[in-house]
């Protein structure tokens, strides 16, 4: 009997390692959001924007305020500028932000 139940809390435990690594891994989209504004050059430097599956295309008013090595680090698959708009490749994880982008303007 002593034996089955010191598996059980070996699983027990494993488990709850499991469960502390998966959420430490996931994103805080929220705060990815804010600062993908902030790489911009803020929330006024942002004339519009929409996403189009995976990317995201922003028109700036100068897009010299974009720090588009920040956006690069901070996940981006790729970056194309265009006059005053970035098309930035976010990948996977374009629809949560997007989401989040919408409720902050």
């Amino acid at each position: 009997m002593d034996f089955r139940i010191e598996y059980i809390v070996i699983v027990l435990i494993c488990l709850i390692i499991a469960i502390a690594i998966v959420r430490s891994k996931k994103k805080d989209f929220n705060l990815e959001a804010n600062k993908l504004i902030m790489l911009l050059g803020g929330k006024d430097n942002v004339i519009d924007y929409e996403f189009n599956k995976s990317r995201f295309i922003v028109n700036l008013k100068d897009v010299s305020k974009a720090n588009k090595e920040g956006i690069q680090r901070m996940g981006a698959q790729g970056i194309v500028e265009i006059d005053n708009q970035l098309k930035i490749i976010l990948g996977s994880d374009a629809k949560q932000i997007k989401k989040h982008i919408n409720e902050l303007k």
